[in-house]
């Protein structure tokens, strides 16, 4: 049985950590893998990793918290590198459709290939291939291309469509949501459950766009005019990488909210407030995902090469 060397994070000290991690990655082969230890999630690795060096690896958790974390680390093939799901749904939006029917996640697991992103969701890979091959062969309507957008167009763009509706829209369903959450939450438990999360849902989308409109937007505007300055958090994929780190964790509250929905379908005799409830969560989900796909796959990366030839 082969050994798999295992890297105790825990004992390295803070500024040698990633470095030595980075150092390891590089040595190792393709078809290789390793282990590291740490006492905390090491999801911003993941994100530091991606960016710097691609997506050339995969990253399995062997275990999960809420002590200890245990992750695979492997150098793909090149078999294995595969174009990612967020690569392929910004070069033709029309496939997010396909894999929103497939349950497969878009814009926050947009950086898994179509391999990884079945496996997970134990879904028929050549059925979901069968399906973006005939979108290859029918010829795309004339729809927006958001890749041929400047990243400084591209910001206003999210701002003033997604982080307004997120600021119109929240409130409403706040209170639609308290009040079913009152009036039915005896009956139907699962509605208490859903108000709860879509607080935490609230509150951490209101402190991710303050970040995004005070600090990195304003960034990456600077270098889509080629007027970079000193930033204070270093390179732009500091903040990147927490920004993406926050689109996972409110897609995995969203994960939470259909499921205990029953993909949004109200309960039998529903009032008219529960099924508007549902109905605007659902629309609200929808405006999520192309939001965070237009982050994760689109501008960032497009900050992260401008700020590349900037330096």
């Amino acid at each position: 049985m082969e050994t798999i060397e295992t890297i105790d994070v825990t004992i390295l000290e803070p500024r040698m950590k990633h470095p030595t991690i980075f150092k390891k990655f590089d040595e190792i082969l393709a078809g290789e893998s390793f282990i590291i230890f740490n006492d905390h999630d090491p999801k911003p690795l993941y994100y530091q990793l991606i960016g710097e060096r691609g997506n050339i690896f995969t990253w399995e958790y062997l275990e999960n918290g809420p002590e200890n974390w245990l992750v695979k680390i492997q150098k793909n093939t090149a078999e294995q590198n595969e174009k990612s799901i967020g690569e392929m749904v910004a070069s033709d939006y029309r496939k997010a459709e396909v894999f929103k029917k497939f349950n497969i996640d878009f814009c926050c697991g947009g950086k898994k290939t179509i391999s990884q992103a079945c496996k997970n969701k134990n879904v028929d890979q050549n059925a979901l291939k069968a399906e973006l091959d005939k979108l290859d062969l029918t010829p795309a309507k004339t729809s927006t291309n958001y890749n041929e957008w400047s990243a400084d167009f591209m910001v206003d763009y999210i701002v003033n469509t997604h982080h307004n509706y997120v600021k119109t829209s929240t409130p409403i369903l706040l209170e639609f949501l308290a009040k079913v959450a009152k009036v039915h939450g005896d009956s139907n438990p699962e509605a208490i459950s859903i108000y709860k999360l879509f607080v935490e849902i609230a509150d951490e989308l209101t402190s991710h766009m303050e970040k995004e409109e005070n600090i990195l937007f304003p960034y990456i505007k600077q270098l889509a005019t080629k007027n970079k300055t000193n930033a204070p958090f270093g390179s732009v994929k500091n903040p990147i990488n927490m920004m993406e780190h926050e689109h996972d964790s409110v897609g995995r509250l969203f994960e939470q909210i259909r499921e205990l929905s029953n993909n949004y379908t109200p309960p039998k005799g529903a009032c008219t407030t529960y099924k508007v409830s549902y109905l605007k969560l659902e629309e609200y989900e929808n405006d999520l995902h192309q939001h965070i796909h237009l982050e994760n796959n689109i501008l960032f990366p497009k900050s992260i090469a401008l700020e590349s030839e900037l330096n």
